[in-house]
């Protein structure tokens, strides 16, 4: 067996495929720089990732590939699924060494396990887009906390930017905690130090600003008023809203 070590990054596993083809060795299976080595290794190497021969792997799937399916790559990346670099790393190969597109061959395994992953993955942005909830705090941001199944936090972001750009906010993600902070002009990339008082949901009271709290139960009113008890379906609810986002909906509290 053949294992090929890497730091786990997309740029490292771009490099991956550089250092395989350079020196014409495909590896097995792909691990992590602290992973342990697995019982029948026969051969190992250690990819040290480097800018300018992941960006040349990169330019050469652009030119063989449609925007659309180099989307795709970077959505199942951000799916973190066990296994999805040698996912990738199979599906890029099959790019290159093929002749013509390999993007609507659904016969191959490969490709249709990458397809349906992107999906997956692409479905949870438009979640995010979806169900996120703002609450004001006391220095007037505005302060979303997440915590999606997938890393799609990054393909949804640009959509807030567009659509809050005359108000300061934060989206953070609580399971991978980071986030993204906008103060009118850019949008940044940030982490807490503490994000203990996050898990439930919502801020501490004493963090939100005065009127928050009202315009809450406001909302949970116009809600409830809004319900009409005989038509309730919990079951289609979950299958458009589902359930792991409703402790961030202030309606649903």
């Amino acid at each position: 067996m053949i294992v090929f070590f890497y730091d786990k990054t997309f740029e490292g596993l771009l490099t991956a495929v550089f250092d395989a083809y350079s020196r014409k060795v495909f590896p097995d299976k792909l691990l992590g720089e602290e992973d342990i080595p697995p019982l029948f290794m026969q051969e190992s190497y250690t990819v040290i990732t480097q800018e300018d021969r992941s960006a040349r792997v990169w330019a050469a799937l652009e030119k063989k590939m449609s925007k659309l399916a180099c989307n795709m790559l970077s959505y199942a990346w951000l799916s973190e699924e066990e296994g999805s670099d040698e996912l990738l790393f199979r599906y890029i190969r099959k790019t290159i060494d093929s002749k013509i597109s390999i993007e609507t061959n659904f016969a191959d395994d490969d490709v249709l396990k990458l397809h349906q992953l992107a999906k997956r993955v692409a479905h949870e942005a438009q979640y995010l887009r979806q169900f996120v909830r703002f609450q004001k705090a006391a220095d007037d941001i505005f302060f979303s906390p997440v915590s999606p199944r997938y890393n799609a936090l990054p393909i949804a972001i640009e959509h807030f930017k567009d659509r809050f750009a005359d108000q300061k906010w934060v989206i953070y993600d609580i399971k991978r905690r980071y986030g993204y902070y906008y103060d009118l002009h850019t949008m940044v990339e940030m982490t807490l130090d503490s994000d203990e008082h996050l898990l439930g949901g919502k801020l501490d009271e004493n963090l939100m600003a005065e009127d928050e709290k009202m315009f809450q139960e406001l909302w949970k009113g116009y809600f409830k008023s809004m319900t009409i008890k005989e038509r309730i379906n919990l079951k289609l609810q979950r299958q458009h809203m589902p359930k792991r986002f409703w402790k961030y909906l202030t309606e649903k509290q």
